[in-house]
C-alpha cells in the first residue's frame, strides 16, 4: 500500500455514483440527437438500459458499459475494487460473462504515484476475480482523482436480461442493501464505526456474478443493477420500459447498517433531490410515508445489487440460490403490476403498509 496520509474522499466534491451528472439534465444533453442504429444493435439508447447490445451472430453479442467516478473512500486499493466491480455490474445485470476491461483514469501525477498504483492494483485484483482480463486503458493528468472501466462481456443473442421484459404477474426480488450513498458520505464528512464502515465495504465489493448466474439459472424475466439514480431512478427506466408498473414493499427493503444513522446526521448526498426530480411524476406512495424508507429509495448506490423481476413460480427458487451463493441481504422487494387507469406505465409505487 502507498505510504500516504492523504484522504482520497477529500480530494473530491463528490464520491461515488452520487456524482453522476443529474439525470433530468442528463436527459435534455440527449434527447434531439440522432442516434444511429443497424439490424445487429441488440440494446441501444432506447430503453435508459445498463450496457448496449451488439449482435456478433446468432449466437453470440457483446455487451459493452463504461462506469467511471471519484473516490468514496480513503484507501486507494479498496477504491480500485469497488470500481471495478461496479463497472462489471452492468454486464451482470445483462445476464453476460465480462471478457475484457480498459481502465479510464484521471489522476493528478504531482501527487503520491503509489496511490495510483495502489487504485489499479485494487481494480486488476477485482477483474481478476471476475475471470476477465484488462487489456489496456487510458489516462489524464487533472486534479480530480476518477478511475473505472470500460467492460465488454459476452450473452447469447437469446438470453439478454434487459429492463424491457418485466411481465405483470413477476416478483421483484433486490440483491443487495440499500444505503450506500449515505455512508460514503459518512465517510468523507464523519467517522463511520469499524462495523458499519466494514460492512460497507463488503456490499460495494461484492460482485453481481452469483446474483447474474442465479437470475439466468432462474429464468428472470429482466434486470436492471441499482446505481447512481437509486431504486427510484432505475425502477421507473425499468417500468417504463417494460410497460408495467412496479409496487415496493417499503417495510421489506433490506438497508445497511449505519445508513439510518446517517440520514438522522442529514448526511444525504446531492442524489437524493435530483433523484426526485427525475422521478417525481412516476413515484406514488401508498400508506402513510416512512422518510427514512422514502430516502433509501432515492439514494444513489454505488456498485449496487441487482433488481431482478422473475416469474412469481421461480422466486423461491432464485431466492434460494442468491442466500446460498452468499448474496444474504437479497429479499423480495416488489411486486409487477398491470398498468390502469390510476397508475400509468411506468409508474413506481412505495407501498408502506
Amino acid at each position: 500500500m502507498s505510504d500516504t496520509k492523504v484522504r482520497l474522499t477529500q480530494m473530491v466534491t463528490s464520491a461515488g455514483c452520487a456524482a453522476k451528472i443529474f439525470p433530468h439534465i442528463l436527459s435534455e444533453a440527449l434527447k434531439d440527437i440522432e442516434w444511429k442504429t443497424n439490424e445487429n444493435v441488440l440494446v441501444g439508447f432506447e430503453g435508459k438500459d445498463d450496457a448496449g447490445v451488439y449482435r456478433i451472430n446468432d449466437e453470440l453479442a457483446l455487451i459493452q458499459t463504461t462506469d467511471f467516478f471519484t473516490p468514496v473512500v480513503d484507501d486507494p486499493y479498496v477504491f480500485g475494487q469497488i470500481a471495478a466491480a461496479n463497472a462489471l455490474s452492468d454486464v451482470y445485470a445483462m445476464g453476460g460473462i465480462p471478457l475484457s476491461a480498459l481502465n479510464i483514469v484521471a489522476f493528478p501525477q504531482k501527487e503520491d504515484l503509489g496511490i495510483l498504483k495502489d487504485i489499479l492494483r485494487g481494480g486488476s485484483d477485482k477483474i481478476n476475480e471476475s475471470g476477465a482480463v484488462i487489456i489496456g486503458g487510458h489516462s489524464i493528468d487533472i486534479s480530480n482523482i476518477v478511475y473505472g472501466m470500460a467492460v465488454t462481456g459476452s450473452v447469447h443473442p437469446d438470453y439478454i436480461k434487459g429492463n424491457n421484459s418485466s411481465r405483470p404477474g413477476d416478483v421483484l426480488i433486490l440483491t443487495k442493501a440499500l444505503g450506500t450513498g449515505i455512508l460514503n458520505n459518512s465517510v468523507k464528512f464523519g467517522n463511520p464505526e469499524s462495523g458499519v464502515y466494514d460492512k460497507l465495504i463488503s456490499s460495494m465489493t461484492r460482485l453481481n456474478r452469483n446474483a447474474s448466474d442465479a437470475m439466468v439459472k432462474a429464468g428472470a424475466n429482466a434486470c436492471t443493477d441499482v446505481t447512481g439514480f437509486g431504486l427510484a431512478g432505475h425502477s421507473m427506466q425499468m417500468a417504463k420500459a417494460s410497460n408495467v408498473v412496479f409496487k415496493f414493499f417499503m417495510n421489506n427493503l433490506p438497508v445497511l447498517e449505519g445508513a439510518v444513522k446517517g440520514i438522522g446526521d442529514n448526511l444525504l448526498t446531492r442524489g437524493d433531490k435530483s433523484n426526485r426530480e427525475y422521478t417525481k411524476e412516476f413515484i406514488f406512495s401508498e400508506g402513510k410515508v416512512d422518510s427514512i424508507k422514502e430516502h433509501l429509495a432515492y439514494d444513489p448506490q454505488t456498485s449496487g445489487g441487482l433488481l431482478i423481476s422473475v416469474p412469481e413460480e421461480n422466486s423461491d427458487l432464485l431466492m434460494n440460490l442468491l442466500h446460498e451463493g452468499g448474496d444474504e441481504t437479497a429479499v423480495i422487494a416488489g411486486e409487477v403490476l398491470n398498468s390502469d387507469g390510476k397508475y400509468k406505465p411506468g409508474s413506481v409505487i412505495f407501498d408502506y403498509k
